[in-house]
């Protein structure tokens, strides 16, 4: 696929994507994590003035991966929806045009702690929701970031993010996937998202997307 990057972890053949999300060939699964379902609904319902379209833009992304890489199964790997005040007929109405397109993908939640107050998707939806971890091969799939010895963790959770300063003031905060030892923490799938700063340690690996590719980039520059 084009502007990816692959790396090896935990044995597993693992494919970082520019579209926020990660692919494992031997399993044919695409991973993502925060999704972040009716968000923007939220903060309109709060009196916060969002564009609408969010969703929809996410869905086409989403779209896109899952035909690119012709996954059978997709897993999110927590928040897939917002909140509770983002719960509307209009948001699955969406939600289930788009199920219905990728019938044939089977999908897993894989419960955050945005999942924990928004609640579970509706069913007709039909996406499995589970307590974490999750077993995937080698892999341990589950939202909050954890490290442990025995295990390599896949997780989401903290939106991270790297910004790249210029000589001349210039800035620019990028989505990034972070790669440690034994953990890998996805950026956020949703594109309404401002990013988080994931404390950097030395010998983390940073893969940053910028302009549709994964680049490697080197935390000491």
């Amino acid at each position: 696929m084009v502007g990816m990057i692959e790396i090896i972890a935990h044995g597993e053949r693992v494919q970082l994507l520019p579209d926020h999300a990660m692919y494992l060939p031997a399993h044919n699964a695409v991973v993502v994590a925060d999704v972040h379902w009716g968000k923007a609904s939220t903060f309109r319902a709060f009196g916060v003035p969002v564009p609408s379209g969010s969703t929809r833009h996410d869905l086409t992304r989403l779209s896109r991966v899952l035909h690119e890489t012709r996954a059978s199964t997709l897993i999110i790997v927590g928040d897939l929806l917002h909140a509770k005040r983002g719960r509307s007929e209009r948001l699955f109405a969406e939600l289930a045009a788009w199920r219905e397109q990728h019938a044939q993908v089977a999908m897993i939640l894989v419960r955050g702690n945005h999942d924990a107050r928004a609640g579970d998707p509706p069913g007709e939806l039909r996406i499995t929701c589970v307590d974490g971890p999750i077993a995937v091969g080698s892999l341990t799939l589950q939202h909050h970031p954890a490290e442990r010895p025995e295990q390599f963790i896949v997780a989401g959770h903290l939106h991270p993010s790297v910004v790249l300063r210029g000589r001349a003031r210039q800035r620019m905060r990028l989505p990034c996937f972070v790669v440690r030892e034994q953990l890998l923490v996805l950026p956020a799938f949703t594109a309404f998202s401002g990013g988080g700063m994931f404390a950097l340690r030395t010998g983390d690996k940073i893969f940053a997307i910028v302009q549709g590719e994964v680049v490697r980039l080197d935390p000491s520059s």
